[in-house]
């Protein structure tokens, strides 16, 4: 029997093929224009890209965002090709929902990822709408005993449930529930949107339930509104008319900078090189997450994502570099290194 949710995982991955308008190239971070040190007074192969993040030592800031899961030959080697290039490159990786496992067990073997990745981070992912569907702490547990992860994602995916043909949308009372589990989950929750932006009343939210970890993820990148209006089979235009809604991730950032003493960020969504992983951290993030561009890698070969990783790593060195930041510590937060925005 053919299960809806397992599906629709192919079905969006088709999506982003046949429609390259799905990512929107909104270049948001083209607007901050950054100094240049002429005598920056160090060494290229000097600079130390590396950062802690949930207790283990990552290369540099990178984070492979969350992008599928389920049984089909094809998610299955995206999974595993971005798990082995993550742990070959010492870079952070998210999976996509794992919500597909309860409907259709079989998938399980494309979160099963540990072996790939034995040292570095892994993530898991569950929808926090998911709470209000049957959703509970076993099956938490159970998402993050199959990847072995070191902390668990609650995806927060408002637009594309209020576009997907078959949405949940009940929303009320997600953040008491997230806070239960997080209460009782050995691994810590992090709150994520999926490409609209987590606005500061959502930060101030999560941190009432003790959560302290937040993936921003704004507009700029991948638009899942767009991803389910391909999955319609009405007249309705309304995943289009969305496809932009929310806040670019910059503008996340900045709306987040009041919490940075007790919130620690991810900067996702729109993100396309080293360059704008730089300016990420200048603006207070200390992970930086991309999809899109892994995405078509990964369908090739681990060593295919390995190349995008190595090329990202090099252009966030060489911007600390032309900034004249020894170590990313140097980098955080130094908004002194904004010339203007445009």
């Amino acid at each position: 029997m053919s299960d809806p949710t397992n599906e629709r995982k192919i079905e969006h991955i088709r999506a982003i093929e046949r429609d390259p308008l799905t990512d929107r190239d909104g270049r948001w971070f083209d607007r901050i224009l950054l100094t240049n040190r002429a005598l920056p007074e160090l060494a290229l192969d000097d600079i130390d890209p590396s950062v802690e993040f949930l207790g283990k030592r990552l290369s540099f800031p990178l984070l492979i965002s969350s992008m599928t899961g389920g049984d089909h030959e094809l998610v299955r080697t995206i999974n595993t090709n971005l798990a082995k290039a993550a742990e070959q490159c010492g870079v952070a990786m998210a999976v996509g929902s794992q919500r597909v496992m309860f409907t259709h067990p079989a998938a399980e073997a494309s979160f099963a990822l540990r072996e790939h990745a034995p040292t570095t981070v892994l993530i898991g992912n569950v929808g926090g709408v998911q709470l209000n569907y049957g959703f509970d702490l076993d099956k938490c547990r159970r998402a993050v005993e199959v990847l072995g992860a070191d902390a668990l994602y609650f995806h927060l995916n408002p637009l594309q449930e209020a576009v997907q043909p078959e949405g949940d949308t009940d929303f009320r009372g997600v953040a008491d529930k997230i806070g239960a589990i997080r209460r009782e989950l050995d691994v810590p929750v992090l709150l994520k949107e999926v490409g609209a932006g987590l606005s500061a009343a959502d930060i101030a939210l999560g941190l009432e339930q003790g959560v302290t970890h937040f993936d921003l993820a704004g507009t700029g990148g991948t638009s899942w509104s767009r991803i389910e209006h391909h999955r319609r089979h009405d007249d309705s235009d309304i995943g289009v008319r969305f496809q932009d809604w929310g806040l670019p991730t910059p503008v996340a950032l900045k709306q987040a900078e009041p919490f940075l003493d007790r919130a620690t960020l991810i900067a996702s969504g729109g993100l396309r090189d080293g360059i704008d992983m730089a300016k990420s951290v200048i603006l207070g993030a200390s992970l930086c997450g991309m999809a899109a561009p892994l995405l078509q890698p990964a369908m090739e070969s681990a060593e295919a994502v390995v190349a995008v990783i190595e090329r990202l790593r090099r252009e966030f060195i060489t911007a600390m570099f032309l900034l004249g930041t020894p170590d990313v510590s140097a980098l955080f937060r130094n908004t002194a290194l904004i010339v203007e925005e445009r």
